[in-house]
This record gives C-alpha cells, structure tokens and sequence, in this order.
C-alpha cells in the first residue's frame, strides 16, 4: 500500500497572521490562496517537500459545526488546546531562536525530554500548539 500524507488542516483566526508565521517565520511556500464568501484558505507547506502541506481554513467554515460548538473551538484555540503539529529541524536552537524573534508566544523552550526527544513548544497566531522536535 503507498499511502503518505499529502495535507493536514490547521485552523486560523487571521489568514494575513498565520501567512506571516508560517511564510516569514517558519520559511514555508504559499501554495495556494483561496477566497469564498469572505473567508481565506491558505496552503502552506515546507520548501523542497511539494508533496506535504498545511491548510489553514477559518474554523467557522466547517459544515455542521452548531454556534455552541463554534464558540467551543474559538475557546480551545485561544487556549492552545484545539489543533497541535509536530515540526522537526536539524537545528533546534537556530529554528527556536527565529521563532522567538518573531514574538511568538514560546510555551517551552528548547528540552530534553524525558520520551528521549529535545524539541521546544510555541503557538501559531491562532493558538495552534506547534512542538518543533531536533531530527539529526
């Protein structure tokens, strides 16, 4: 079986925040910017990997998603607790210290955790929990 992932959906509260974080910051390509009915899906995905990606979508736009449950995923996101992604770099301090530059809130900083990985946690503009693990 040839299976990988090829997409993963990551909410967003501001497309032109998130565009920054994940363009500027986290260096990755915009590859596709689509408008529809005055919210923005962004796809965004790692340089030299075309074939993985993130789409950020505004969470307001899921079908079937009831106004109590709306404000659920608004207050879970604000939390940091809705959406997490794990990244992986070569260069931890270097990726943690760009990241920190930018003003993006730094929930822990570079570790060495005790499941035998080092990697620090940040948020994204929307409360997106992002743990960035060092991969030799």
């Amino acid at each position: 079986m040839d299976i990988h992932i090829h997409a993963s959906f990551l909410p967003h509260t501001d497309p032109e925040a998130s565009l920054a974080f994940y363009r500027d910051v986290l260096g990755f390509e915009l590859r596709n910017d689509v408008g529809y009915n005055g919210m923005r899906w962004l796809t965004v995905g790692p340089a030299g990997q075309p074939g993985t990606s993130i789409v950020l979508y505004p969470p307001v736009a899921s079908p079937g998603v009831t106004d109590e449950e709306k404000r659920t995923i608004a207050e879970m996101m604000a939390k940091g607790t809705y959406a997490t992604l794990l990244l992986a770099t070569k260069n931890l301090d270097a990726a943690f210290e760009k990241v920190q530059a930018s003003g993006a809130d730094v929930v822990e900083e570079p570790t060495q955790q005790p499941y035998g990985v080092r990697d620090c946690a940040v948020r994204d503009p929307a409360g997106n929990l992002l743990r960035i693990q060092e991969r030799g």
